[in-house]
């Protein structure tokens, strides 16, 4: 066996031809001018500047909702319940105070502002603690 008859064991890998000469002519595979054409290139992936225009929101997820209750005032009780009626956001709505979030019943918070004389009774609503006392003093109860 001579050297000239040896064989290697894995073929050498053909690397990309840059320049004149060869099966590649001209631009040598590399379009026309410009940064593309340029060894080392690199363009900024347009992805990313639609990304950085959108705006930035509040919070972890972008679907969560977290907004705050709509307040109705013991004064208004007053004025549109009469006694022994039960306060809830159903019967807020029916009464016309306050309107329906999304297709849902929202969320309420009832506050001390006014006076209170009726025994009611709240359910599923926010309390304060001053309007828990107004309420209680006047007989009514809050669930």
């Amino acid at each position: 066996m001579k050297i000239h008859n040896l064989k290697r064991k894995t073929l050498n890998k053909k690397t990309a031809i840059v320049g004149r000469g060869g099966k590649r002519g001209k631009t040598s595979g590399r379009g026309g001018k410009g940064q593309t054409a340029r060894a080392g290139h690199k363009v900024r992936p347009e992805m990313r500047d639609i990304i950085k225009k959108m705006p930035k929101l509040r919070g972890y997820a972008f679907n969560t909702r977290n907004e705050k209750p709509l307040i109705v005032n013991v004064g208004d009780l007053e004025l549109l319940f009469s006694n022994g009626d039960t306060v809830s956001p159903q019967t807020l709505v029916e009464k016309g105070i306050v309107e329906l979030d999304v297709g849902k019943n929202p969320r309420i918070k009832i506050l001390s502002m006014g006076d209170l004389s009726k025994k009611l009774t709240i359910s599923n609503c926010l309390v304060s603690a001053e309007a828990k006392a107004k309420i209680e003093k006047a007989g009514g109860t809050v669930k």
